[in-house]
């Protein structure tokens, strides 16, 4: 007999929370950056396409809200039409980082299949400006572009859309609730 998809659907997912030495580590790394973000008074830019631009915002009024850290999204449709239009779209990221980024900021880049252009040109803008560390949350394949230029790399072992973004905003949101947990 086949099982219900929703019973599949929901045992997928759940393997994809699980969680192990590396995984531990570095949502554990993240979180460290984020207390020296905010000791030295610096900021977090956090950027996504689509339902990651939803995750970026979400992360980002939790992160202010709960925890104090700076933190900025650029999912305002003027902006991003207007850099789009100006630069092409593979540029946005590039742009916003050139003009919002500051040496030492923490950059996070979410990108489900890794090979957002916008995010791996964004990537590149920021090592120019020598934020540090970069983030990258992504799935599809291990070891794609964006996550080869990351300083720390979370990556989802799926090719469904919906089990990666919902992981990257569980680990995310745990993140943030983790710092609220120790209160600094």
């Amino acid at each position: 007999m086949k099982k219900n998809f929703f019973i599949n659907y929901n045992l997928e997912f759940r393997k994809l929370l699980d969680l192990d030495q590396n995984l531990i580590k570095s949502l554990g790394e993240i979180k460290s950056q984020l207390k020296i973000i905010k000791k030295k008074n610096k900021k977090v830019l956090i950027f996504g396409n689509g339902g990651s631009a939803a995750i970026a915002n979400h992360f980002t009024i939790d992160l202010i809200k709960n925890t104090r850290i700076r933190c900025m999204n650029f999912n305002e449709s003027s902006i991003l039409t207007c850099l789009s239009n100006d630069y092409g779209y593979d540029n946005w990221v590039k742009k916003i980082i050139e003009y919002y980024a500051d040496k030492n900021d923490l950059i996070f880049l979410i990108s489900s299949s890794g090979e957002s252009k916008n995010m791996i040109n964004g990537c590149a803008a920021a090592k120019n400006k020598k934020c540090f560390p970069i983030v990258t949350f992504t799935g599809f394949r291990k070891g794609n572009s964006l996550s080869k230029k990351g300083d720390i790399n979370i990556w989802v072992n799926s090719k469904k859309y919906n089990h990666i973004e919902n992981s990257h905003q569980f680990f995310l949101l745990s993140i943030v609730d983790s710092i609220k947990e120790n209160k600094f």
